[in-house]
């Protein structure tokens, strides 16, 4: 199997990818149903691939194209935050004949032509966690989303089991407005009731899931109020960094609901014993929805079967309350940015964050 490259993806050769899928793609005879008999080329494309998440992301889904062998081209092109590279990567694949494309549309709408434009033409168009607008079936295959509803509901049914009588919760998320966010709050709130009280300016106070705002959001909040039972975040590994602010202010850490990280489940056994109000609870950071993904591209370009699930939902991870499904992880012999609830290795995601 022949593995391409788009000409200047630096994120690309740095993840390590430029050797032939074939060397661990599975025979025909232990091809999952989702790999059919036909030859296919596909193209993982991302609108921005330069953090650990997104490098991490890259890998498992090229992972994932390797157990069909009917995939006989694997390309990727990182748009690196630029909506008109993206674009142009679209068209650029479009334009080779690439049979199936799985794309991150960051851009969102605004990428929304080019894979009309593509779906039209002939190839099969995955999007995938991002909504970019139209419909299944008329501007491309298939929508692969994430269920953050799912994960809302996951971390409220966690809370009123730990403060059965109300608590006091500071919920952080990214760019103000962002639907993510949104969904999440809405499955919190399917779970929780009035006694449940949510401290931050609604929707939700604003980080950009950027440690260093991270920071000054959770210092102003320490200081504007007395007790904070409860901290939700959708990326927990922003949260290290400004953690040991509780410390400033002569204030334990107090319980956390949020996604995994190799350098949060650390700093949890490093501090909790100090700590003794930090209950963590976490549900899988979602490298895996590109595996669904990666799925539905090659069911529909290769005639097998389409996977059952179109929605990725999270599946919690870690609880220190009682270890199910999994006590804390941290693997303090790898880097800090990776994600230990997904499905490729710990030592693969170090590979491919490059440490």
């Amino acid at each position: 199997m022949k593995l391409s490259n788009l000409k200047g993806c630096a994120a690309y050769m740095a993840l390590g990818l430029g050797v032939a899928l074939s060397a661990s793609a599975a025979s025909a005879e232990d091809a999952p149903s989702w790999c059919g008999p036909n030859k296919a080329s596909l193209a993982l494309l991302d609108g921005f691939g330069g953090n650990s998440w997104r490098l991490v992301t890259t890998a498992s889904g090229k992972e994932e194209a390797a157990k069909c062998p009917s995939i006989t081209d694997y390309y990727y092109a990182d748009g690196q935050g630029d909506t008109q590279k993206a674009i142009s990567d679209i068209n650029s694949m479009a334009a080779r004949g690439v049979d199936a494309m799985v794309v991150f549309g960051d851009a969102g709408p605004a990428i929304l032509p080019a894979l009309t434009k593509a779906y039209r033409s002939g190839a099969v168009v995955v999007p995938y966690r991002v909504n970019v607008g139209g419909e299944a079936g008329k501007n491309y295959t298939r929508f692969v989303g994430a269920d953050f509803v799912y994960d809302g509901e996951s971390w409220g049914k966690w809370i009123k089991e730990n403060f059965p009588d109300g608590a006091n919760i500071l919920f952080l998320s990214g760019p103000a407005g962002n639907s993510q966010g949104l969904d999440e709050l809405k499955g919190m709130k399917n779970i929780l009731d009035d006694s449940y009280k949510f401290l931050n300016p609604a929707p939700f106070a604003v980080t950009n899931w950027d440690p260093s705002l991270t920071q000054q959001v959770l210092s102003a909040a320490i200081a504007q109020h007395d007790n904070i039972d409860v901290i939700v975040s959708d990326f927990g590994p922003s949260l290290v960094g400004a953690l040991p602010v509780f410390a400033n202010f002569d204030r334990s850490i107090p319980a956390i609901a949020t996604s995994d990280g190799n350098s949060l489940g650390c700093f949890w056994e490093k501090v909790h014993a100090d700590n003794p109000g930090f209950k963590l609870f976490t549900v899988a950071t979602g490298n895996d929805n590109v595996r669904l993904a990666v799925q539905w591209a090659i069911a529909e370009a290769t005639g097998g079967t389409p996977p059952s699930e179109e929605v990725f939902k999270a599946p919690n991870f870690e609880d220190s309350t009682d270890g199910d499904p999994n006590p804390v992880q941290c693997r303090s012999d790898l880097p800090g940015a990776i994600y230990l609830s997904a499905q490729l290795s710990g030592d693969e995601q170090a590979k491919a964050v490059g440490q």
